[in-house]
């Protein structure tokens, strides 16, 4: 890898997805759940709600003869895998579910799912598009404001040294003024009347994210798309950004020599079409039946083996759905065509 320097949005691509030993690409790697967990991981409930809210797309479509299940950064195919298993016969003799994924398609995978590099052609595919902490990876550029309030490109090496760049312009610019607030000013100097925001202040600049999610919603001819993940809305924009790195399980520097995952809270707000709804996963998952209540005492005395499963499966359930963690998640659902909307309403 080099290590002359780049903006953040170049030196992440490189260091997760690069030819030469990109952290996802890198072959006989454990994948995503080798260094962080995330719902898929935690329990069989997530990929349960997945095929629920499934069947409900079916349902809406008519029951189509042709499925589709399309899984947008795949890891390694662990949602799909689920998916399937929980889907009764009838709906899974129908189904054609892809995997996208940069990574090579993993040993043993279910030969029923096709492995992609790339999203399905735009128009191509009838049913639910589902993204998993895919955006939070989509590469950005970071901006930071200098001494005199300008929002300026942070430039990066290999090593994780940064330095401040060119001020943002262009599109990157007017992204910042529509969807970052507190507002980075991205000119000098600051407009008269208009006071410079303080120095130091960082933002990723979202707009590759709304662009590839436009692109993955665009491969629908008709269903739901929905994207999960770490999120933020306009009115509560970190101020210093959500740029880390992931390593081990552990919370790491950010450093783009491919040791680590790379990755930023997503501004789903921008990325939202005119039709879409944005949820928490709290309240998306218990409408889709995800509940962490504990099972009646009663269970205990009358079936103490059914108790326990019960039990783990309610433990299971509140974690995915804990307002403080998983919980707190964005869910973004957007539906194409009129069949589809109002599919995770209570």
């Amino acid at each position: 890898m080099t290590n002359e320097w780049c903006g953040w949005r170049e030196a992440t691509e490189r260091a997760l997805y690069g030819a030469d030993g990109g952290f996802y690409t890198r072959p006989g790697g454990p994948g995503p759940a080798g260094h962080f967990r995330t719902s898929v991981h935690v329990s069989p409930l997530y990929a349960g709600a997945v095929a629920g809210l499934l069947r409900r797309v079916d349902t809406a479509l008519g029951r189509p003869e042709e499925l589709a299940l399309v899984d947008v950064g795949a890891g390694r195919g662990e949602l799909l895998t689920g998916v399937l298993a929980a889907l009764p016969d009838e709906v899974a003799a129908r189904l054609r579910p892809y995997a996208v994924e940069r990574a090579a398609r993993p040993r043993g995978l279910d030969p029923r799912i096709d492995w992609l590099g790339e999203l399905p052609a735009p128009g191509s595919v009838t049913g639910l598009l589902f993204a998993n902490e895919w955006l939070d990876n989509v590469p950005v550029d970071v901006v930071e404001t200098d001494g005199d309030g300008v929002a300026r490109r942070v430039l990066v090496r290999t090593d994780g040294t940064e330095r401040l760049g060119e001020p943002v312009d262009g599109a990157d610019a007017e992204w910042l003024r529509r969807w970052w607030s507190p507002p980075l000013v991205p000119v000098a100097p600051a407009p008269a009347g208009r006071t410079a925001p303080s120095p130091g202040l960082r933002a990723e600049v979202g707009r590759p994210r709304d662009e590839a999610w436009a692109r993955a919603v665009g491969t629908l001819r008709a269903g739901l798309a929905v994207a999960v993940d770490y999120a933020h809305g306009r009115e509560d924009r970190p101020l210093f950004g959500t740029l880390t790195g992931f390593r081990d399980g552990r919370e790491v520097r950010p450093v783009p020599d491919g040791s680590c995952d790379i990755t930023a809270h997503v501004a789903l707000d921008a990325c939202a079409g005119p039709s879409a709804e944005l949820l928490s996963q709290r309240e998306a998952l218990h409408a889709l039946g995800v509940d962490g209540r504990r099972p009646p005492l009663s269970l205990a005395s009358t079936d103490p083996a059914a108790y326990i499963r019960a039990l783990g499966t309610a433990g299971a359930a509140a974690e995915l759905t804990d307002p403080a963690g998983l919980g707190g998640f964005g869910w973004l659902v957007e539906p194409v065509g009129g069949e589809c909307a109002g599919l995770l309403k209570p």
